[in-house]
C-alpha cells in the first residue's frame, strides 16, 4: 500500500540516491544549488517581518513541501476537469455599490443589474445604510466573540425578537447565514430514531445540513406530494420532518405548501420551510410563501435569510418553537462557534424590516415588473419557467447556448448569468433573470428588448 502512495518527487529522489552509488564517477558539473534550508527561510522572513520588507520567500517555502506538491497535482486535474465541463465559474467584479446599474471591473459603461437577489432595492437603499453606518458608531464593527460568551448586543436580541413577531412564532435565532442556520438545525433536533423527507431539489444548505445528522434521510421527487406520502406512510420513525424551499431559487417554482401541511398533519409529521426567496416580499404583506399559498402558520420551522430583500447585507436566522430555538442556542455548532452578525449587519436589517412592514409599495412595484418582463419575454417567443415569481429562468437548454446568451446580453447592457450542469439538470441550461422592485418600468422594457434581439441573433428564436 505504502508503495502506491509514493508521489512522483520520491521517485525522483530515489533515482538520485541510486546514481550517487554507481562506481563510475560521474563528468564534473557545475557546483549544485546548496540545499533547501526551511529553518534559514524561516529565519529570514521572520527578519523580512521585522524589517517591514516584502518577499517573495514565504512562496518558495510552500512550493518546497512535498504536501503542497501533492495537492497541486490533484488540484490541478480536477480543475482542468472543469474547464472540460464548461462549468467553471468566472467572478466578475463590481466597483460599484450593489444596485440596479453597477460598474464591472474592466468594462467600460453602466449594466442593468438582473442576477441580483436585490428583491426590494434595500441593498443599497439610503436609509439602510444610513442605519448601518449608525450601528458601527454605536455599536462597533464587530464582536470578535460567539454568543455565549460575550457576543450578544441588545440590537441582537432585539432583532430576532423582530424576527419572531414577522412571522408570529414563539422565538428566533440568528445566524451568520441561512446557509449556517440550515447546517445547525437538522444535526441538533434529529436522532437515528428520526427520519427527514426533502424535495429534491431544495438548496444545497439544506442537502448538507441533512448530510450532517444521523437521521433517516428520504428524498421525494420535486413537488411530488403522492410520492411523499408514500414515504411517510412507510415510515415508524419517532420525529418526522418535512423540509422544502419555499421558492426553488433555479426554477422559481413554488412549493404546494397547503398539500404539504396536510400531509403533516395526516402522518403527524413537522414541517420546515426554507423562505430565503421569499421573506420580505413574497404575500401581501411580504411574510413569504405561506402568506402567498394562502396558509399563514402552516410551516412549524421557518429558516430564512438577510442577505436578499431584507437589507441584502449578510445574516440567516431559524425561527420557531421556543423549545427548539432553546436547544439551538445550546447545541447547534454553527451558533456555538461562530460570531454573531456583526452591529451594521443588524442594524441594516432592523431599519429594513421597518420598510417592510411599513408600506407595500415596493411589494406591488415588484408585482408589476415581474408581470410585465414575463409576459413581454413570452411574447418575444421565448419560454420562461417557475411560477409567478421574481426569479424568472429564461430556458435555453444546452449550455453553451446559454453563455453565448448571457454574453450576448453583456454586450447589449444587461447583466445576466447562464447556469447549467451540475446546479442544474443536463439540458436545462438557462438564464436566470431576477427582477426587482428598484427597476423601472424602463429597465425592464430595455431587458425584455435586449432578449427578444440576442435571442433572433444567436438563433435560439426565429428571426
Amino acid at each position: 500500500m505504502k508503495t502506491k502512495l509514493r508521489t512522483k518527487h520520491t521517485k525522483q529522489n530515489n533515482l538520485r540516491d541510486w546514481s550517487a552509488k554507481e562506481s563510475t564517477p560521474a563528468p564534473r558539473r557545475p557546483a549544485a544549488a546548496p540545499p533547501f534550508d526551511a529553518m534559514a527561510l524561516r529565519s529570514q522572513l521572520l527578519r523580512n517581518c521585522l524589517n517591514g520588507t516584502q518577499s517573495r520567500q514565504l512562496h518558495e517555502l510552500h512550493k518546497e513541501r512535498a504536501g503542497v506538491a501533492a495537492l497541486r497535482d490533484v488540484l490541478e486535474d480536477r480543475l482542468r476537469d472543469i474547464k472540460r465541463a464548461k462549468t467553471w465559474k468566472h467572478e466578475r467584479v463590481l466597483t460599484s455599490p450593489q444596485d440596479t446599474k453597477v460598474k464591472v471591473k474592466g468594462i467600460e459603461g453602466e449594466f442593468l443589474n438582473f442576477c441580483a437577489n436585490n428583491y426590494l432595492g434595500l441593498s443599497n437603499h439610503p436609509e439602510v445604510v444610513e442605519a448601518a453606518r449608525e450601528g458601527l458608531k454605536k455599536y462597533g464593527a464587530g464582536l470578535s466573540s460567539v454568543r455565549f460568551i460575550c457576543g450578544t448586543q441588545t440590537i441582537h436580541k432585539e432583532l430576532e425578537e423582530r424576527l419572531a413577531k414577522f412571522h408570529d412564532r414563539e422565538d428566533a435565532i440568528l445566524y451568520g447565514s441561512c446557509f449556517d442556520a440550515n447546517a445547525g438545525l437538522f444535526e441538533s433536533m434529529l436522532t437515528p430514531e428520526d427520519a427527514v423527507f426533502s424535495d429534491a431539489l431544495n438548496h444545497a444548505s439544506i442537502i448538507d445540513g441533512i448530510r450532517l445528522c444521523k437521521a433517516q434521510k428520504f428524498r421525494y421527487p420535486h413537488r411530488d406530494l403522492k410520492e411523499l406520502e408514500h414515504l411517510l406512510a412507510h415510515s415508524e420513525a419517532r420525529i418526522k420532518l418535512i423540509v422544502t424551499d419555499g421558492v426553488f431559487s433555479m426554477d422559481g417554482t413554488v412549493a404546494p405548501i397547503q398539500g404539504l401541511r396536510d400531509l403533516a398533519d395526516k402522518y403527524r409529521t413537522l414541517l420546515a420551510v426554507d423562505d430565503s426567496h421569499a421573506t420580505g416580499f413574497f404575500g401581501e404583506t411580504g411574510r413569504g410563501t405561506e402568506e402567498y399559498c394562502g396558509v399563514l402558520g402552516a410551516a412549524d420551522i421557518i429558516c430564512s435569510t438577510l442577505g436578499k430583500a431584507v437589507s441584502g447585507a449578510a445574516g440567516g436566522y431559524t425561527t420557531g418553537p421556543k423549545e427548539l430555538i432553546t436547544l439551538l442556542r445550546n447545541v447547534s455548532r454553527p451558533y456555538l462557534f461562530s460570531n454573531a452578525p456583526p452591529p451594521p449587519v443588524v442594524t441594516a436589517s432592523l431599519k429594513s424590516l421597518d420598510l417592510v412592514e411599513q408600506s407595500g409599495e415596493l411589494r406591488q412595484r415588484l408585482r408589476e415588473n415581474t408581470r410585465n418582463f414575463r409576459e413581454g419575454l413570452k411574447s418575444a417567443g421565448l419560454t420562461v419557467a417557475g411560477d409567478d415569481h421574481p426569479i424568472c429562468p429564461v430556458m435555453v437548454g444546452e449550455a453553451p447556448l446559454a453563455v453565448e446568451l448571457a454574453t450576448n446580453m453583456l454586450k447589449r447592457g444587461v447583466y445576466v448569468v447562464a447556469f447549467s450542469y451540475p446546479v442544474v439538470p443536463k439540458g436545462g441550461a438557462r438564464v436566470r433573470v431576477q427582477l426587482s422592485a428598484a427597476h423601472t418600468p424602463d429597465d425592464v422594457q430595455r431587458a425584455v428588448h435586449a432578449f427578444a434581439e440576442a435571442a433572433r441573433e444567436i438563433g435560439i428564436v426565429k428571426a
